[in-house]
């Protein structure tokens, strides 16, 4: 499906999205109480058939996070790029773990890295650091006592 038809086809389901304007990809942006239901439908659309995720991550803009998920459709070859952006203070968002299983992994590690909480996720809990660790060392106002270097 060509990137134009693409984006009609989510602006029709999902009125109110907002397309990005950068980058080789379709993307666009949802807000956090719309991704699950999207991205079931991503998933299951047969026209989009969006059924794998391979890339989850996070954005720390200081004054709100981004979560940044890259799908593709193995059968149709066209992708996506979906942003939400979450509150920094309480960043909450649906797990899509029983959508794609890639996002169980990827949400653990934006868990333990950001503090992201996945609503719904089968087993959030830390993958790399000791359970003891505080704070989120990938948020640009994490503190390390250990690494002088101030950016």
């Amino acid at each position: 499906m060509e990137t134009e038809a693409l984006k009609e086809k989510i602006l029709e389901k999902i009125p109110d999205a907002i397309e990005g304007t950068s980058g080789e990809w379709l993307q666009m942006e949802l807000l956090p109480h719309q991704w699950p239901d999207a991205a079931q439908w991503l998933r299951d659309e047969k026209d989009l058939y969006f059924d794998f995720l391979f890339c989850l991550t996070c954005i720390d803009w200081l004054k709100h996070l981004t979560m940044v998920y890259h799908v593709t459709s193995t059968k149709y070859r066209h992708n996506l790029v979906i942003k939400v952006n979450l509150d920094r203070e309480k960043p909450e968002i649906g797990s899509v773990a029983g959508i794609w299983r890639t996002a169980d992994f990827h949400e653990r590690e934006v868990y333990e890295m950001y503090g992201v909480q996945f609503i719904g996720h089968p087993d959030l809990r830390k993958l790399i650091l000791p359970d003891d660790w505080e704070g989120y060392p990938m948020r640009k106002d994490y503190d390390d006592p250990v690494n002088m270097i101030k950016l």
